[in-house]
């Protein structure tokens, strides 16, 4: 069995991950500083003999050294993520997104092990397209504005990877994830779904952003840990890149109201404008919506749950962690 690093492994994708890769027999390395992720996401693990759960930074070199030493498998999950985060620190975002990932690719060269850079569905930009290829261009909005900062970070990663792909044949695997939801997630960050949920069972008023026609679509933890877990073991993965996550476009407006009708009808939806939440320099994306035949077809799945049976699913455990 593989010894693997996760790299953000107590976050809310990670945290899903680690105890699949624990089931099928890995050791497992997290690392991650507890910023975004907390220790609590890993209590079914915790005391699992295969398990070492290291606090730090992955801006920590010599840590980051360390903890390379054997590792077969890396999957790099950590990141400054959520739009708020994004939004009030973008200098924090790139320092994040970048040097770290650069410095795991030159180690993870040392042994030519596999490597697994999660993306996003923000390198897109705002691409008009009503769906979106792999192949797509990336469309960035102007500098002044620090919303793209995250997606033009995240793009920096995927040239880097790739680049060391094609140099030097290190098997990396980037997963561009889109609106990756369930249990575990928190919506200190800008995370729409825990964000209504909250609101909802709180008495509401769940808060839409503008006119709540933006577009999303919304995958299920488990099924998109399946993908990523299922492409690192496909060897004809390397060197791709992969649209993880439903194909099924939600309006914002119509997921609040799915939303309300499961917690409490009498809730009320009010709209605020975007400069009330982020300032007055913010920047959204209309419709965010992927195309996932390039995964299907190398997998034969992708994720399929619905939206409703989403929403079940976080909503039965919002009331179990009450």
């Amino acid at each position: 069995m593989a010894k693997c690093l996760v790299t953000g492994g107590a976050g809310f994708i990670g945290s899903h991950l680690t105890p699949r890769l624990l089931a099928d027999g890995h050791h497992v390395t997290v690392l991650d500083n507890m910023a975004t992720g907390q220790q609590g996401n890993l209590a079914a693990v915790a005391d699992h003999p295969n398990l070492d759960v290291q606090v730090g930074s992955i801006t920590d070199q010599m840590l980051l050294a360390d903890l390379m030493r054997g590792v077969d498998v890396v999957y790099h999950l950590a990141a400054a993520v959520g739009v708020k985060l994004v939004a009030d620190d973008p200098a924090h975002t790139i320092e994040t997104n970048i040097y770290p990932t650069e410095w795991l690719l030159k180690l993870a060269l040392q042994t030519n092990c596999r490597f697994f850079l999660a993306s996003t569905s923000e390198v897109y930009g705002k691409n008009p397209k009503e769906r979106w290829t792999e192949d797509e261009d990336l469309l960035f909005g102007p500098t002044s504005r620090p919303r793209w900062a995250y997606g033009c970070s995240k793009a920096i990663d995927e040239f880097l990877a790739l680049a060391y792909h094609r140099k030097f044949g290190l098997p990396v695997v980037i997963g561009r994830f889109f609106n990756v939801v369930g249990p575990r997630q928190v919506g200190h960050y800008g995370m729409v779904v825990p964000r209504f949920v909250d609101q909802a069972m709180s008495g509401g008023p769940i808060q839409v952003f503008d006119d709540g026609a933006q577009v999303r679509c919304f995958g299920h933890v488990e099924e998109v840990v399946d993908c990523v877990y299922s492409l690192m073991e496909t060897p004809s993965a390397a060197g791709e890149i992969f649209n993880i996550g439903s194909d099924v476009p939600v309006s914002i407006r119509q997921l609040a109201e799915e939303v309300v009708a499961r917690v409490n009808p009498d809730v009320e939806i009010v709209h605020i404008p975007y400069q009330e939440a982020y300032g007055a320099d913010f920047e959204d994306v209309r419709r965010r919506v992927p195309n996932v035949d390039k995964l299907r077809n190398t997998l034969g799945k992708s994720p399929t749950r619905s939206l409703g049976e989403i929403l079940d699913d976080i909503i039965r455990w919002k009331n179990s962690v009450k």
